[in-house]
Formats: C-alpha cells, structure tokens, sequence
C-alpha cells in the first residue's frame, strides 16, 4: 500500500513540461528578437544559397565543395533546432517546452554538434592533402572516399548522442522544472534529475572525449602539417595562396571549437553560468553565420558560382 502511494506522489510531483530561463532579462526579450531574428534568417539563406550553387555549378562539384555543402545543410538544421524555440520565447514570453520537445531538442542539438565536429575534422584533412599531398590527392580523395567520410560522420554523430539520450531518459524528473538555459542542454537538464546522474555525468564525458576531442586532435594535427608545409614555399604569392583555401576553413574551426571548450571544460559553477550561455550563442548561433560569409565573402569561387548562377536565373526567366 505504502508502494503505491509512493508511486502516486512522484507521478505527482513530475513536471509536464520544462521551464528555459533564457537569459533572465524579461527587459531585454524584444532587443534579442530583434537582433536574433536577422541573424537566424542570414544564415539560414546563407547556408541554402551555397548548398544551391554547389548543386548547380559544375565547377564546385569537387570533394572540399562537397564538404562544403554538407556542412551547409548541417548548419542549416543545427540553426532551426534551437533559434526557432528561442525566438518564440522572446517573442511571446512563453518559456515552456514539452519533457519530449526538450528531449528532441537535446538530440538533434547533440547529434548535429557531434556531427559538425567530425566534418570539420574531414574538412581539414581534406585541406592537408590537398597542400601537403597535391600529386596524391585525387588518388586519396576521390568521390567514393568522400561519400564513406561524409556518411561515416553523419552516422558517428547519431550513435554519440543516442546513447547518452537513452541513459538521459531513464532519469526520473520529479522536482524543479526550470533549466538554466536557452535551450535543453545535458548539464542543466540532468541537475533537474531526483535521481544519481553520476553514471550518466561519466558517460556523456566519455562519449564527449571520443566525439570531440579525436576530431578536434585530428584537426589541430591536419593544421600543423598544413602550416609547416605553407612555410617551406620560397615564394611569398604561393604562401598566400596556401593560406587563403585553409584560412576559411580555419575561421569557422577556432569560432566552434574556441566556444565549445569555454562552455564545457570550465568548472560547472552557478557564477559562470550566464558566462556560459553567453558563449553557448558562439556555437549555436555565430558558427552557422561564420560559415557561409566565410566562404562567400573570401572566396572567389563560390562569387564566380554567385554571378553564373544569377545570370543562368536570368536567362531561364527573361
């Protein structure tokens, strides 16, 4: 009898639905719309401008293209997990989100974070060959390997979260409902958890270590090869020329992986907390911008592809 009793009261006492607490400032909500809403609606153009000229132009159809335009289309889904939700919240003051709205979110947040950082890492092996193994890189970096990279990474990211979802899931949330963020992260989601989250906490830092930082060392260790071999051009134009097709690429690396180790290697302090949402909108909000301006602004492919693609529109219309 006690049993059950138990059991009705924690079904009483678990929440329906998660509370985000944004960033605490009900003053400041139509200022973040009106400054977020633009941003989320450049990038998104941004990111399907450069995944239309990569299916388009002939010319762009190689593999750091092909990567490329992956990475777009990643983008572009990374960006309307969470900026869609947040927008809605400033908009409308209404901070609830579902037990399993907040647990999608979670994996698609986790799984596309997962995934960009092993495309980055292919991205950047990519560029090592390309500088490094010039006479070898077709060889090495054909289509049939570009598709198993490609694939390879969208699977790895989807099996990184999924565990971490299903232990995440098996948690009992029976007392306070809101979460100190934007959106549903694992650290602030499992401190609501009446139950030991150690074993979940010891996981999610494994699974973390095999998902970000071999990416991220096999990343660094591209670019260090990649730098050592620009230096040994005598000439100064081929230098610059070495630098400009990795520099991009280097760009959106530093913004991601910079604002990543801020957020999740420093110490889980409530003082740091706005510190860390704060950086959370580097990786969430300024990466999926970075990339497209990056890549169109500084490159002069992807503005040639610009201008063939608007006259070819032209021409099919006029």
């Amino acid at each position: 009898m006690n049993l059950d009793v138990n059991s009705e009261e924690e079904n009483q006492t678990a929440p329906v639905a998660f509370i985000l607490l944004d960033f605490n400032s009900e003053d400041l909500q139509t200022l973040f719309s009106i400054l977020f809403l633009p941003i989320y609606l450049v990038t998104m153009a941004g990111n399907i401008l450069i995944i239309i000229l990569v299916v388009l132009n002939q010319h762009l159809h190689t593999p750091m293209y092909f990567f490329l335009g992956n990475l777009s289309c990643l983008e572009t889904c990374y960006s309307s997990t969470i900026m869609p939700r947040m927008l809605v919240s400033f908009l409308t003051g209404d901070r609830t989100i579902s037990i399993n709205g907040c647990f999608a979110q979670l994996y698609f947040f986790g799984y596309l974070a997962a995934t960009e950082c092993y495309f980055l890492a292919v991205m950047s092996y990519d560029r090592y060959l390309a500088i490094c193994k010039p006479l070898h890189y077709t060889l090495l970096m054909n289509s049939r390997i570009c598709i198993m990279l490609i694939t390879a990474s969208w699977i790895s990211g989807s099996l990184s979260i999924s565990l971490i979802i299903f232990l995440v899931s098996q948690l009992r949330f029976c007392g306070p409902n809101e979460i100190n963020h934007f959106f549903c992260d694992l650290v602030p989601m499992i401190r609501l958890s009446c139950d030991d989250t150690y074993f979940v906490e010891i996981a999610s830092f494994i699974v973390s270590c095999i998902g970000t930082l071999a990416p991220f060392v096999i990343t660094v260790s591209s670019y260090v090869y990649i730098i050592k071999n620009i230096l040994r051009i005598p000439s100064s134009t081929g230098k610059q020329k070495a630098f400009s097709t990795c520099s991009s690429h280097l760009t959106v690396v530093a913004c991601f992986y910079g604002s990543l180790m801020i957020v999740y290697v420093l110490p889980n302090m409530s003082s740091l907390s706005d510190l860390k949402k704060f950086f959370s909108l580097f990786y969430t909000l300024l990466t999926p911008l970075v990339n497209p301006l990056v890549y169109s602004l500084r490159n002069k492919e992807v503005k040639e592809a610009i201008k063939k693609t608007c006259k070819m529109l032209q021409r099919h219309y006029y």
